[in-house]
């Protein structure tokens, strides 16, 4: 014990160091229920030691000067903090993919009762009680009428799946602005923390936290990877690319498409925008799954679920099961848009064909050969009452016609079938540039039922009848049987639903491993009333002790001057 007047350094170090003890201790009560707050823990170390004499060859004559606060802990464990990010960004990832496909369901009217399945239903029913009397004018009239119905209808929810693209602009550039206001504020709380510790004798704990907390929302936007340094800079990078470092915030950007306004995000520190070349914050190439860790962030399950641009049949064709996954495949909305696509055209083509059958010929018309070109066959094709040739198709594209009138050199009339063109959406059937027949809209009598010999065509009306039984549909290049025309648009809303519900099922999981993991951080970070009142008590007597102490050594030293200086 020291000596003297220097033994009230001893309890005065102990008042001090309790009374900080009790400080720190009210704090984390305080925030017991602060979100984000990380308890903090103060240990204890020995005051430097005075050595008096240092003539003994083997020891010093030491006197110590009481105790002192070595540090005040910021209790966090990195890799908890690493476990929950990862869970939490792939969790926000299939959180969004699941309200995208609900969305999606919801667009196509499936949980309200009013489905198009019905309007479906109603169509083939036409099909069916007209072939049981072609050349009914009810029958006829219910057919043309329940056809406008199956058009209007396909293009009201196509629309509203292109709407519902568009509205997730609006969602991935708040998502893009957040992302760089988090950056922003990580980049001003790590030059305060930098200041703040920079002298070694403080630890930055309110802005840790804020920090900290930043980091964890971040987790849930993008896939991040992050490192502290040793003067206390946290450097975040994003799908690989530096988002945080010691100086700045890389931002990202947002490029529009010229063509549908769709929002891209991608790294303007990385791109030559003069030169149009941009390098952008995701690439898809390879496919989204967990083993690659490729699923991570709310952000990128928007642009997926989006997709790049507005799908058709077109974007179906030619592919197989690896090109699908990697590609369209992988967009909710995309996908199911060229697969309604797919089936309005796949059920316009093969009714208007068998209305309007076509065969190969081949003349010479004004010098130019037509060489096996499609042509209305008209020996076996039948007409209207008007008895125009050719007969009239039930759909029409518009802006062009179905046929056109050649004379050939020889004299003899082709109507030359004008086949459609994958780079002009308007000479496709395809739901954006469908309408049913204004001709046959005025006078459904006009719809062909009338053979060359002027008899009914029952033939034909046989054909349309068995058109939905025939097995002529694949929803995808993973689908391994055909389907018929009725099959197909349930197998579609059920494809839908079982991919909702996987992703509804990951996004769940995934919630339950955030708790596990949050359970045991809260074990690291979080505050225990019970353990702050106990450590209170500890410290309030360690401070009654010292004030003990130090009238102890008052009484003595009062005791030796009055006593024995007398």
């Amino acid at each position: 014990m020291a000596n003297g007047m220097g033994s009230f350094y001893v309890g005065a170090s102990g008042l001090q160091n309790s009374q900080n003890a009790l400080n720190t201790t009210a704090n984390n009560l305080a925030n017991v229920d602060t979100k984000g707050y990380v308890r903090q823990q103060v240990l204890f170390e020995e005051k430097n030691y005075n050595t008096i004499d240092k003539s003994s060859y083997y020891s010093y004559q030491q006197v110590g000067l009481g105790v002192t606060i070595g540090d005040v802990v910021h209790s966090r464990d990195i890799f908890l903090d690493r476990y929950y990010r990862d869970a939490a960004g792939r969790q926000a990832f299939y959180q969004a993919s699941y309200a995208s496909v609900m969305e999606v369901e919801d667009l196509f009217q499936e949980l309200e009762g009013e489905t198009y399945q019905d309007c479906l239903e109603e169509f083939w029913v036409a099909f069916e009680e007209m072939a049981k009397l072609p050349d009914d004018p009810v029958r006829q009239n219910q057919l043309v009428l329940k056809s406008t119905l199956f058009v209007d209808r396909a293009q009201s929810i196509y629309n509203s799946l292109k709407e519902y693209q568009k509205s997730m602009n609006v969602q991935i550039n708040d998502t893009v602005e957040r992302i760089n206001e988090l950056g922003k504020q990580i980049n001003e709380l790590n030059l305060k923390i930098m200041k703040i510790e920079a002298g070694g004798k403080e630890t930055a704990m309110t802005l840790r936290d804020q920090r900290d907390s930043a980091i964890d929302e971040l987790s849930t936007l993008a896939k991040i990877e992050t490192k502290e340094t040793q003067n206390g800079i946290m450097k975040v990078k994003i799908e690989g690319v530096l988002f945080v470092d010691e100086t700045r915030v890389n931002k990202m950007g947002l490029r529009q498409d010229e063509i549908t306004d769709f929002l891209t995000p991608y790294w303007p520190h990385l791109s030559d925008e003069e030169k149009n070349k941009y390098y952008e914050v995701f690439r898809f190439e390879n496919g989204v799954s967990t083993a690659n860790k490729t699923d991570v962030g709310k952000l990128k399950a928007m642009l997926l679920a989006r997709g790049d641009h507005f799908a058709n049949h077109n974007d179906l064709k030619g592919l197989n099961s690896i090109q699908y996954n990697i590609g369209i495949g992988q967009s909710v909305v995309m996908n199911i848009e060229a697969q309604f696509d797919q089936m309005i055209h796949s059920v316009v083509t093969a009714i208007n064909d068998l209305l309007c059958p076509n065969t190969t010929a081949s003349f010479v018309a004004g010098g130019k050969k037509y060489d096996n070109v499609l042509v209305w066959d008209e020996k076996n094709a039948a007409v209207g009452t008007d008895g125009v040739k050719p007969g009239h198709e039930l759909f029409v594209r518009r802006g062009c016609e179905r046929y056109t009138e050649v004379t050939a050199d020889d004299g003899t009339v082709y109507y030359v079938y004008n086949e459609e063109d994958p780079t002009d959406t308007s000479k496709q059937y395809m739901i954006t540039s469908l309408m049913v027949n204004e001709t046959l809209l005025q006078e459904e009598g006009h719809l062909p039922h009338i053979l060359p010999n002027g008899q009914t065509d029952w033939g034909m009306s046989i054909k349309l009848e068995e058109l939905w039984k025939i097995d002529q549909l694949k929803l995808s290049p993973d689908d391994p049987d055909g389907c018929t025309f009725k099959e197909y648009y349930q197998r579609m809303m059920d494809g839908l639903a079982d991919i909702g519900a996987t992703y509804n099922n990951l996004s769940e999981s995934l919630n339950g491993s955030i708790d596990s993991i949050e359970n045991q951080r809260q074990q690291v970070i979080g505050v225990s009333s019970d353990e702050e009142l106990t450590n209170m008590i500890k410290y309030q007597n360690a401070y009654n002790a010292a004030s003990r102490y130090i009238n102890v050594i008052s009484e003595m030293l009062e005791h030796i001057i009055m006593q024995l200086g007398a």
